[in-house]
């Protein structure tokens, strides 16, 4: 059951809203939304406009926090995101550690697949803006830590790390991971990408670095053919302890 300030998808015609439910009004140019009828409704539900049209009621996943909540930086595409979890097997029984947190989107991803998630962001607005928003998404284990990840001490299952990459954060993932445990980093630059693949030399017993890349296909009456946007996000080095 929908309760008062809980998020929700509202959708029609093919168009969706990212709301709260409350006791304010929403205006679309399907009509205005009462938002208060929200409260006590379930998902599949509808509710209508002052005009009679109706909007389905959908409870949001990740992907919608990708799309609608408030960002303090750019975060990781889903699609790399997938790429980290598929490539270290992170699964229900893991405790993952994360930095730099950003806007909170991969660890709401990884939040939803491990046991527990603790992440560190160092500046500290964007620390306070990724709680607001696990707040909305109704997380239960993931832990946002204002601080530096390199103090962490405890040991982890999967460390992902997503910030100005140096050495010592390989050297201290290293440390702090279990046997068998894998570090992912993601970097936006070859020299990074070097960073961390050279970096795992006398330390990781396994180690690859992969270029994210995904092209959208146009369909229309003309005929499919990939998109000409840009398809490359950025690279993914995965190392096995």
């Amino acid at each position: 059951m929908i309760g008062l300030s809980d998020r929700v998808i509202i959708s029609c015609n093919g168009k969706s809203w990212f709301v709260r439910a409350s006791d304010g009004k929403l205006g679309t140019d399907l009509g205005l939304v009462d938002l208060g009828q929200l409260v006590g409704k379930e998902p599949g539900d509808v509710i209508h406009t002052h005009s009679g049209k109706e909007f389905l009621i959908r409870l949001p996943r990740s992907t919608d926090f990708f799309e609608y909540a408030k960002r303090s930086t750019a975060p990781m595409l889903p699609r790399d995101i997938g790429l980290v979890i598929g490539l270290t097997g992170m699964n229900k029984h893991d405790h993952v550690l994360d930095a730099g947190t950003g806007s909170g989107i991969s660890a709401i991803f990884f939040a939803g697949v491990a046991a527990h998630v603790t992440s560190y962001e160092r500046r500290a607005e964007s620390a306070e803006q990724a709680r607001m928003t696990i707040s909305e998404a109704g997380i239960q284990n993931l832990e946002i830590i204002n601080g530096d990840i390199l103090k962490e001490a405890r040991m982890y299952d999967v460390v992902h790390l997503d910030l100005g990459l140096t050495h010592d954060h390989i050297i201290h993932a290293h440390s702090v991971l279990k046997p068998g445990g894998y570090l992912a980093c993601y970097t936006p630059f070859f020299e990074q990408m070097a960073l961390a693949y050279d970096g795992s030399k006398g330390m990781f017993g396994e180690c690859a670095s992969y270029e994210c890349i995904m092209r959208d296909m146009d369909r229309g009456e003309r005929g499919t053919r990939p998109s000409t946007r840009v398809c490359h996000s950025g690279y993914i080095t995965i190392m096995r302890k």
